[in-house]
């Protein structure tokens, strides 16, 4: 949900700011830096909300691994920056020293009167594995199963976003000025785009993110609860090909305005916003289920953090060549006259993705019993039983 509220603001705030120079003569005409590099200023947006993104990271959030937690630098820095505002705060001398009181019992005497604390909050003890399972035998196969689906989602998808928004700038097709040696043959032989300026390209990527957080609150939960998490991701997956197959055939909706120049009227944006919704439906559940399975293939709980590393590798990998891909062949498609050459292939191999989903099955994420794990989890189901109690 809070990725489609970025899916809003982020679109909306790079088209507006897409060449300054030429959409708001008044305040950024004749800026040389801004003429000359029109895409900039977005770009430098961008960075700005990333290197706020890094530093929260690095200040704000806290090493969970035990091995490493007692030497997290973001934590230690963090609190001597704060050390040092309250010394500029001058909020007295143990304040100015770090100092705090660290108390030894749940009653301190404040002014000769018994201050009683309220005692600490105990979290749930989660069971302490001795036994890590050895690399080679990680790759069940659920997981490889699990993992292959995960790429091959990951990357149609990121390669569907690359071809599609350059299929949203390019040019609409005019009869006028052909392309050489072309000729239009429905249904699959016709080229040309919506040739949508910038400002317009993010509006429907915003439609995308209002979409998205409106079935992310409302639709999502209740189908979830309703059918499981594998069923509704297996049945998501059919809405991926679906519009893969059917959004090049945006480019021969009739506009209200003559080629070349973009498609605009109320067929338009139909489709458009149609073909949206039902993209984004399938996301909406196919990648929060994606990450709950690859968490619940897992085969034992110590090598978590492994699995999960082995699929973001995996997704990121198909998302490295993916697009590098779809978009030199989404280039091919429109020099040969087939503007949806590459949607078609994404079509293909997002219907095999459906295929292959039926391999993969829910784990427990202890598919794998080791020596000592009986006793871990003993140990702290008798740590819990009191708070569990209360």
């Amino acid at each position: 949900m809070v990725a489609n509220i970025g899916t809003v603001i982020g679109p909306i705030l790079g088209g507006l700011t897409s060449d300054p120079a030429a959409n708001y003569p008044s305040l950024f005409g004749g800026i040389p830096w801004l003429e000359k590099f029109p895409y900039a200023l977005p770009n430098l947006l961008s960075a700005f909300f990333l290197a706020l993104a890094a530093m929260a990271v690095f200040f704000g959030l806290e090493e969970t691994h035990e091995a490493f937690a007692d030497d997290d630098i973001g934590v230690q820095y963090r609190q001597k920056i704060a050390t040092l505002f309250r010394r500029l705060g001058g909020k007295g001398e143990k304040s100015e020293r770090g100092y705090s009181p660290i108390p030894d019992s749940q009653h301190d005497l404040l002014n000769g009167h018994v201050v009683e604390h309220a005692p600490k909050v105990r979290k749930l003890v989660a069971p302490r594995y001795k036994n890590k399972l050895p690399f080679r035998r990680i790759f069940t196969y659920n997981v490889v199963c699990t993992l292959i689906c995960h790429g091959v989602m990951g990357g149609t998808m990121a390669t569907f976003n690359n071809v599609w928004y350059s299929f949203l700038s390019t040019p609409v097709y005019d009869p006028a000025n052909p392309p050489p040696n072309y000729t239009p043959h429905l249904p699959f032989m016709f080229t040309g785009g919506i040739g949508l300026p910038p400002r317009d390209v993010g509006l429907t990527m915003a439609i995308v993110g209002s979409i998205g957080i409106t079935l992310q609150l409302f639709l999502y939960p209740f189908v979830n609860a309703r059918l499981g998490t594998v069923r509704s991701w297996r049945i998501a997956l059919y809405f991926f090909p679906l519009v893969y197959i059917l959004v090049p055939y945006l480019s021969l909706i009739p506009s209200t305005t003559a080629p070349p120049s973009q498609k605009t009227g109320l067929p338009i944006w139909i489709g458009l916003t149609t073909l949206l919704l039902i993209r984004t439906v399938g996301r909406t559940f196919a990648n929060p289920a994606t990450t709950i399975l690859i968490n619940n293939c897992s085969p034992h709980p110590s090598v978590l953090g492994t699995i999960h590393g082995i699929g973001q590798s995996a997704s990121s990998a198909a998302r490295t060549f993916g697009p590098a891909l779809g978009g030199y062949l989404y280039g091919v498609g429109l020099d040969n006259g087939a503007v949806g050459a590459i949607f078609w292939v994404l079509a293909i191999i997002a219907v095999w993705s459906c295929v292959a989903s039926n391999w993969v099955r829910e784990g427990d994420g202890h598919e794998i019993r080791l020596e000592g794990d009986d006793e871990a989890e003993a140990e702290a189901e008798a740590e819990n039983r009191p708070l569990l109690r209360k």
